[in-house]
């Protein structure tokens, strides 16, 4: 399900691996999803969310620091959205999530996916094609 595909390429070798970790991470909470075996995910889902949140804040600071060497004119705006992506995972109710671990990991890879892909197609692409 999640995969670094060829259109969301930036064609910035530093980017393009930042952003390669970040659908490793969520294909890692889709296999969770699909293991009908493991009967409590709880402690996996944490981890997944902690490296997410930690990978998140670690990519967008170096994204950043790129697009302040260049000058780039809508680094703002990258800002807001990294924020607002940092807001929700820091809003993740770890309590809830053992109430239903799969909806709760349903429901990070739905923002996840959303998030990333559009943020990718419609933000960062705009990076390295000015």
């Amino acid at each position: 399900m999640f995969e670094m595909k060829e259109k969301y390429k930036t064609f910035n070798l530093k980017i393009d691996e930042e952003h390669e970790k970040l659908f490793e991470i969520g294909e890692r909470a889709y296999q969770l999803l699909l293991d009908k075996y493991d009967t409590d995910k709880y402690d996996k889902i944490v981890g997944v969310i902690e490296e997410l949140k930690a990978y998140t804040v670690y990519h967008f600071n170096a994204e950043e620091e790129y697009m302040m060497s260049i000058n780039y004119k809508r680094l703002f705006t990258q800002k807001i959205d990294h924020a607002f992506f940092i807001k929700k995972m820091d809003e993740v109710d770890l309590n809830k999530i053992d109430e239903n671990q799969d909806e709760a990991i349903m429901g990070i890879l739905t923002f996840l996916n959303g998030w990333l892909v559009s943020h990718i197609l419609e933000k960062d692409l705009l990076i390295t094609s000015k």
